[in-house]
């Protein structure tokens, strides 16, 4: 049994870690279980798997920001923040479900190296709670470091990955949780086969599109009476037209029609787009249905889409959610299925996020040990190959956040 250890604060402002006792002897009993046993053994040789998908993720993305313009213009329009997992800073993520699953995401990730590391007898000298700014941002274990450069490869091996496991079979459960609500919608607005246009998710401020009078929920259906039907349509009539004035045809939220004559910029500004609006084309709820449910089984990671982004093709999403019900939540049923895909969609992004060869981070420490039993007498450059390879990964993952600037 582990000696339990008093309440400690260890401030590193903005950032307070609260040290407690509270969950070591949940970590001894799970510990001692069959389940815990086997899942120390199933985690022992999954990290490079891990890793494996992490780099492919990433290194695809960094190769489509490199190859298209479209690509790299939205991420210029929102931004760097948005590849940060934080609740209020990225745009993206909303405060309520965010928070909460961000929140759990952290707590499963620090029990899984818990319970693994008193299956192999390594004393877990605390949990704990970190606070940013006073606002709690997730929890942590603080395992006994110098147990565990005793111990060999493979039991380190089953305690870094039982982490990035863990949320990973939370994800995998968030997601098939998800698949439950929306399989079971049904459609309650069939489609207006006289509604054609794309429709306007967001609206920057001091854009053309502010000026016109443009809102959120607006249909825009012509440019100088050419019809719009997709967003491609809308780009190539509002670069065809740079410069020039034109007349703009949109259906308002209430369904009216409105026209207006406006004058285009002379040159598309770099990061910004001519109206400065977001937008979707406008979907037939059951296509829409139909085809998000096709995707669980076709291509799951598409459905990494957030639905605040992708709103005209999620059926959970603030656009789309008044077109469905369903059986058992009703109306309703979008706040259970955004929490799921928030907790589905941060678990999995932490979970291969921490599996990269990078220092600190879980796969970093890993791969670290084993490159420095490797090369502990080597002489020259073979010597700092840990650091060579956790430097070389954060360029990478630097690649994501930089091209889309430097290449504009």
């Amino acid at each position: 049994m582990q000696q339990q250890s008093k309440i400690k604060f260890d401030v590193k402002l903005p950032l307070i870690l609260i040290h407690t006792p509270f969950g070591l002897k949940f970590f001894d009993n799970i510990a001692r279980t069959r389940a815990a046993k086997f899942y120390a053994k199933f985690t022992t040789y999954l990290m490079p798997l891990i890793t494996a998908i992490a780099l492919f993720l990433i290194l695809g993305a960094i190769i489509t920001l490199f190859t298209s313009e479209i690509v790299r213009e939205g991420a210029r329009g929102i931004g760097p923040q948005s590849n940060l997992l934080i609740p209020g800073l990225n745009p993206y993520l909303p405060i309520a479900e965010g928070w909460i699953a961000l929140v759990l995401t952290i707590i499963v990730h620090e029990a899984g190296h818990g319970i693994v590391a008193r299956v192999h007898g390594v004393k877990v000298e605390s949990t704990g709670i970190v606070l940013f700014l006073g606002l709690p941002i997730g929890a942590f274990v603080n395992i006994e470091r110098d147990e565990l450069d005793k111990i060999s490869i493979k039991q380190k091996s089953s305690i870094m990955t039982a982490g990035p496991m863990s949320n990973i079979i939370l994800a995998g459960v968030s997601l098939f949780l998800m698949f439950l609500i929306t399989s079971s919608l049904t459609t309650t607005q069939p489609v207006n086969p006289n509604i054609f246009g794309v429709s306007v998710t967001s609206i920057s401020q001091n854009s053309l599109a502010e000026s016109l009078g443009l809102t959120k929920g607006s249909t825009i259906q012509q440019i100088q009476n050419n019809e719009i039907k997709t967003p491609s349509d809308l780009n190539e009539n509002l670069v065809s037209n740079l410069g020039k004035t034109v007349s703009i045809t949109w259906l308002n939220e209430g369904g009216e029609k409105v026209v207006k004559q406006t004058t285009l910029p002379k040159e598309r500004e770099a990061g910004k787009g001519i109206l400065g609006v977001t937008i979707t084309e406008v979907s037939d709820p059951k296509k829409v249905l139909d085809n998000y449910n096709s995707l669980f089984v076709s291509n799951p990671l598409a459905l990494l889409a957030p639905p605040t982004m992708a709103q005209g093709f999620i059926p959970f999403s603030v656009m789309m959610q008044e077109k469905y019900s369903s059986p058992l939540f009703g109306s309703f049923f979008s706040i259970p299925a955004n929490l799921f895909f928030w907790l589905w969609f941060i678990n999995f992004n932490v979970a291969i996020f921490n599996a990269l060869p990078i220092g600190p981070l879980d796969g970093g420490q890993l791969y670290n040990t084993i490159i420095d039993k490797k090369t502990e007498k080597r002489k020259g450059i073979l010597r700092h190959a840990s650091k060579i390879l956790t430097y070389g990964m954060i360029v990478i993952v630097a690649l994501a956040f930089v091209v889309p600037w430097l290449m504009r």
